[in-house]
């Protein structure tokens, strides 16, 4: 079971929060403020930290910014009524994996604290395994039984993102900023030569696929879950 540390001032908030993420099988830990959260984490084993920005003591950035300046990874999805761009920019900037603002959708929340556990997961294990497909970052091999293929590193980093994320649309500008740098001068055409290989390189495997979305960019399909 995954333990989730909700920290939020609002006690109908906190309380509301606490009653939608416990009903979908988390166990969880509540308290008001950043300082109290840094307690609760030297107490506790925490996989997910729901966080507001807006608290005493230690507001969200702050609380934010120690625990990543202790090297410490934990995935936070930041919550709050702050809306404007900088808001967010900061955020990230801190160190937050996600951002939502108030008021939050349920479901949407739900969905995105599903998707942080589950990058976090791949993160720690530095695998990825697609029914007998297994991508392991450490050497940049992609495996399936007795046919084992090394990648160039950007291929590999490459193939590795967008099957951490099946279905989910990356357009050409986030994948070339984070696989090439954003300082890179990387062209649409360096992404689809990558791409085009990637898909020639697998063109056997049933077990997923790179799509082209028109206009927008790339997706991932894995077929063990369809």
């Amino acid at each position: 079971m995954f333990h989730i540390l909700i920290v939020e001032d609002d006690k109908n908030t906190r309380k509301l929060m606490n009653a939608i993420i416990s009903n979908e099988g988390y166990k969880t830990f509540t308290t008001e403020n950043g300082k109290d959260a840094l307690d609760i984490l030297d107490k506790e084993h925490i996989d997910l930290i729901v966080l507001d920005i807006m608290m005493p003591q230690m507001d969200g950035y702050e609380f934010t910014k120690t625990l990543r300046s202790c090297n410490n990874n934990l995935p936070i999805l930041m919550v709050s009524a702050k809306q404007l761009p900088e808001d967010k920019k900061k955020g990230f900037l801190v160190g937050t994996d996600d951002y939502m603002t108030k008021p939050v959708d349920e479901e949407e929340m739900l969905l995105r604290i599903k998707a942080l556990l589950r990058r976090s997961s791949i993160v720690n294990e530095r695998r990825l395994t697609i029914a007998s497909v297994v991508l392991d970052y450490d050497t940049l091999t992609v495996s399936r039984s007795n046919d084992v293929q090394v990648l160039p590193q950007k291929e590999f980093y490459l193939l590795y993102k967008l099957l951490s994320y099946p279905n989910k649309i990356f357009t050409r500008l986030q994948l070339m900023d984070e696989i090439w740098g954003m300082d890179s001068e990387t062209s649409d055409t360096t992404l689809n030569v990558h791409i085009n290989r990637l898909r020639k390189r697998f063109k056997d495997y049933s077990e997923f696929s790179l799509i082209a979305v028109r206009g927008l960019g790339y997706k991932a399909v894995r077929n063990d879950e369809v």
